[in-house]
């Protein structure tokens, strides 16, 4: 009967164990020297980033005052877009 004990403490103990150490991680190998070689590519995210908003161009005179129309009226989404554009093409001097 003790030994049956034994075996069973034994079987559990290493389990719980067997646990223990397959969750720890190992170390990693450092990175390899730097060689000479061209400088790094930049990243895509770079390429997706939005650009600027001071690189805009200027709003007209004519897209301000419709937008200005287009508050007034409380204007949003859609509607507003569509008020905008037919605002402005009402204001171009021909």
């Amino acid at each position: 009967m003790r030994f049956a004990s034994s075996l069973a403490t034994a079987a559990v103990a290493s389990v719980l164990l067997m646990g223990a150490a397959s969750a720890q991680t190992t170390a990693q190998a450092p990175a390899p020297a730097a060689t000479k070689t061209a400088p790094p590519k930049a990243a895509p995210a770079d390429k997706m980033a939005p650009a600027d908003k001071t690189a805009e161009k200027p709003r007209t005179a004519a897209s301000l005052e419709c937008s200005k129309q287009a508050d007034a009226k409380g204007l949003h989404g859609t509607e507003r877009r569509k008020f905008r554009s037919e605002c402005k093409k009402t204001a171009k001097p021909n």
